[in-house]
């Protein structure tokens, strides 16, 4: 390696720890309120332990649309958050693709992928590594931390598996590779 690479790396090193430093700070545990449309007792609480009730944001998409998650009840979702400066999140993307291309609709799974735009430059750059990367599943924009706030997310990517009665069912931190996202995917109910 070169020292230009070496001062690179060590750049973004920092970077990372300062970002995940930031969110980790201004991370709270938020309890959301509960959307009425979305059929759970309301002793129930929601957050981001395995079994609890995910918590419910809407958002909009690159395309304008807007997505409730506690809408997708009765199907399988994949919640991934990520950023296109994140070097794991790169490698993690055709990954993602790959399985929305050929499982997806046979396991009644909805992919999000929730972009972190407060850091990305806004959603023109977001668009540009869509278009770069030929993605083809709904691409979330969160445009301010709430929802990065909501879901305890520290480090980038990480990644939701919510089953069809809307719990957490999982939470994987780091880039997942095609057979993980299946193998998660087949435990879901």
């Amino acid at each position: 390696m070169t020292k230009k690479n070496i001062g690179l790396l060590m750049i973004l090193a920092l970077v990372v720890i300062m970002l995940v430093g930031y969110i980790k700070k201004e991370a709270t545990t938020k309890e959301a309120i509960v959307d009425p449309g979305y059929e759970v007792e309301l002793t129930e609480k929601q957050g981001v332990g395995q079994g609890q009730i995910a918590p419910d944001f809407t958002l909009k998409t690159l395309d304008g649309e807007s997505v409730t998650l506690s809408a997708l009840k009765g199907k399988k979702v994949i919640l991934n958050f990520w950023a296109s400066w994140c070097p794991p999140c790169k490698a993690e993307m055709p990954h993602l693709q790959s399985y929305y291309d050929q499982y997806a609709e046979e396991d009644n799974v909805v992919l999000l992928a929730a972009n972190a735009t407060f850091s990305d430059k806004g959603a023109e750059n977001v668009q540009t590594f869509v278009n770069s990367y030929k993605l083809t599943f709904p691409i979330l924009l969160m445009e301010d931390e709430s929802v990065v706030n909501l879901y305890q997310v520290l480090s980038l990517p990480t990644t939701y598996f919510i089953d069809t009665e809307g719990r957490i069912q999982r939470q994987f931190i780091g880039p997942l590779d095609e057979n993980a996202l299946k193998n998660y995917v087949q435990a879901l109910n």
